[in-house]
């Protein structure tokens, strides 16, 4: 789990943003930064804040990845035939942790990292507990029958937060998922803007 888990918001402060589209989040009280300077007046952003701020924006939507992680998924993303930024959107939401999350099997993106690594999910049968996990097409997640009369579940689930996109198909009265096709930007229901192609751009930069 990252250190980040017990903070959270803090990263929608830090952009100003209510990236996960959360009622509770503070910026739909306060769209300031946090701490003391947080009200100071925001200058204009060079390109390359644009590209740093587009690359913490998607890089704490899935959990605050660390760089190490999130660079590395950024090189897999760079080595395939296509488009950079597309396949780097396609490759995060096929972690487990993301996917658990967009089936809304759980509240928060957090809280689907520490559900997979508690074990209670499974893949095709079989229990992973590795929230980098990447899905495969075809591939059916499930919770572990022992778990799911977690509170936690049943929250998720009864919530009109967020709808589950189409690339998912989702039973939640027998709490099954399956991965059905790996999606592309405009495929992903993101409550803000999202820019891969500035991360793509901040890369080639540095």
């Amino acid at each position: 789990m990252t250190k980040r888990t017990s903070a959270k918001y803090k990263i929608d402060r830090r952009m100003g943003e209510n990236i996960w589209g959360r009622a509770k989040s503070p910026v739909n009280k306060r769209e300031y930064g946090p701490g003391q300077h947080g009200q100071r007046r925001k200058n204009k952003l060079s390109d390359f804040g644009t590209q740093l701020r587009a690359k913490q924006k998607l890089k704490g939507y899935y959990g605050d990845l660390t760089e190490k992680q999130f660079r590395k998924i950024f090189g897999e993303a760079e080595r395939v035939r296509g488009d950079t930024g597309e396949m780097l959107i396609g490759l995060l939401e096929r972690r487990l942790d993301a996917v658990v999350y967009r089936a809304k099997l759980v509240p928060t993106v957090f809280a689907a990292r520490q559900f997979v690594n508690h074990g209670h999910v499974q893949v095709n049968g079989a229990r992973v507990n590795i929230a980098s996990y990447r899905v495969k097409e075809g591939d059916v997640i499930s919770v572990r029958e022992k778990s799911r009369q977690l509170a936690i579940i049943l929250e998720a689930v009864q919530s009109s937060e967020r709808d589950v996109p189409d690339y998912l198909e989702v039973d939640h009265n027998k709490l099954v998922v399956t991965f059905v096709r790996t999606p592309g930007l405009g495929d992903v229901p993101y409550p803000v803007v999202m820019e891969p192609n500035l991360v793509v751009e901040y890369y080639a930069k540095n």
